[in-house]
Formats: C-alpha cells, sequence, structure tokens
C-alpha cells in the first residue's frame, strides 16, 4: 500500500532522512517513533506527496508521490485521512460542521446524505448527537475524537495520525488507544502514527518503525522491536518499558503504569 525506498531530505546542511526504506501493511497499525527531531513528521509529509524528497521514492497506491503531478497527487491524498495533533477545528463551526466540511468541499453528496455520514461517524468516535454542540465546549479528548471523526468522514484506506495523544491525560490517552483498535477492528482502516506515548504505541500498534538521527534503526513487528538488541534502541525504549531480555519473555508496563491501569 504504501512503499518508502532509499528515501533522503536534507534542509540545508540538516540531515532530515537518511535512506530510509520500509513497506506499511495494509489493513494493520504502523508506529513511527523516535527522539524529537529524527524525521517522523517530514517522512509523513513525504507519504502524502506534501515535500519532494532529494532522491528516493515514496509510493503510494502504485503512485510514485515525487514525480506524480498535481492531479495525481490528490486522487491520492483522497484516499487518506489526517489527525492533526492539535485538531486543527474551526472554533467557529459547530461539531457537526467540523466534520462535514471535508464533504461539502469534496463530494456532492447532499445535505440529508451529509448529515447522516456524520452522525454515523460521531458515533463511531463515541460522539453520538453531538451535531450542534460548540466546538468551545469540548474537553481536549472530545476535541481529538472530533478530529477523527472528520479524518474518517470520507472513509479513506489509510489515516494518518500526528500525536493523537499529546496535551491528553493518561486515562484520555488510553480512551482514545481503545478508539483507535476498535476502529481498526471495525473498519480495516490502515493506521500510521507518529508518537511519543510508547506505552500507548506498544498497545495499538502491529508495526514500529523507529528512526534516529534520519536513519531507521528499527522496523519490525512490535513484538520483535520490543526484543531488537539495538543499543540505540533499547536506550530508547526502556525510558518507558521494562522490556524482555530474552526470546519468550514479553515487556512489561512501567509499575506505577501497572498500578494506574489496576
Amino acid at each position: 500500500m504504501i512503499e518508502i525506498i532509499d528515501l533522503h531530505k536534507r534542509f540545508g546542511e540538516l540531515v532530515v532522512l537518511d535512506g530510509v526504506s520500509l513497506s506499511i501493511p495494509p489493513g494493520e497499525t504502523t508506529a513511527i517513533i523516535g527522539p524529537s527531531g529524527t524525521g517522523k513528521s517530514v517522512l509523513l509529509k513525504h507519504i502524502v506527496g506534501l515535500i519532494e524528497p532529494d532522491s528516493g521514492q515514496v509510493i503510494c497506491f502504485g503512485t510514485d508521490m515525487a514525480q506524480a503531478s498535481e492531479r495525481e497527487r490528490y486522487a491520492v491524498r483522497r484516499r487518506f485521512g489526517m489527525l492533526f495533533q492539535d485538531g486543527a477545528l474551526f472554533d467557529s463551526l459547530s461539531v457537526g460542521e467540523n466534520v462535514a466540511f471535508p464533504l461539502e468541499r469534496h463530494t456532492r453528496l447532499s445535505p440529508r446524505e451529509i448529515r447522516d455520514r456524520v452522525e454515523e461517524k460521531l458515533a463511531v468516535v463515541g460522539l453520538p448527537g453531538t451535531w450542534d454542540r460548540a466546538v468551545s465546549q469540548l474537553s481536549g479528548g472530545q476535541r481529538k475524537r472530533v478530529g477523527l471523526a472528520r479524518a474518517i468522514v470520507m472513509e479513506p484506506e489509510v489515516v494518518l495520525f500526528d500525536e493523537p495523544n499529546s496535551g491528553l491525560d493518561p486515562l484520555t490517552s488510553d480512551q482514545i488507544d481503545t478508539l483507535i483498535l476498535d476502529m481498526k477492528q471495525a473498519l480495516g482502516i490502515t493506521f500510521v502514527i507518529i508518537s511519543h506515548d510508547i506505552i500507548g504505541t506498544v498497545r495499538v500498534a502491529d508495526h514500529i518503525a523507529m528512526l534516529n538521527a534520519g536513519k531507521l534503526v528499527a522496523w519490525d513487528r512490535t513484538e520483535a522491536v520490543l526484543r531488537s538488541p539495538e543499543p540505540v534502541v533499547r536506550a530508547f525504549l526502556r525510558r518507558n518499558l521494562v522490556l524482555p531480555e530474552a526470546e519468550g519473555e514479553q515487556a512489561h508496563l512501567p509499575r506505577a503504569e501497572e498500578a494506574r491501569r489496576g
């Protein structure tokens, strides 16, 4: 579905991506982790064709995004949904109007069809009957849910998340993680998540890619990455997890986190 092949990108003297290659599998959740400034958001922007690589390829649904025309890129982008870090909601619009916005801009659905679609997606994210609610009345977690409803309202094949748990308390973060798991199972959407929340990442991700200094230092199923022998990977993950030392062991949450979850 998404193939990244020997991707290189630099801004002036700063090397951001240095030969990154990975294949994102369909119908599963891939998390991209790593220290700040290691190219995670830049990689996400390459996937949707907002940035052109210095060299390498990003192939989405068979289209090379670097070589595609703007019309071809637009056609590919319509197959993506995006949940931004801050939700990116319009405070002047109601909840329903925010979710309806892409349908009004990019489809020929009737007002009744748009209303029905929006109500359906709001129910999916646990906010039924909130069409007329003011965005200013929403909590941080509710704003994320509205942003997620808008991300899926066009019924995309891939949803990209930029720090879905940023700014949320632990309980609300757990609720967002559960929502992601439920949606993947119910809708079969491919999710790609950028996150600093390692505990949440381990919970929801089928695959983990880790970037460090612009290089891909880990890429595998979650269980395999947790057992990675790479020192930089283990040092990064060990700040949040008690890692397995031998085959067959499982990673544990920190004691405080285990107590919080009961």
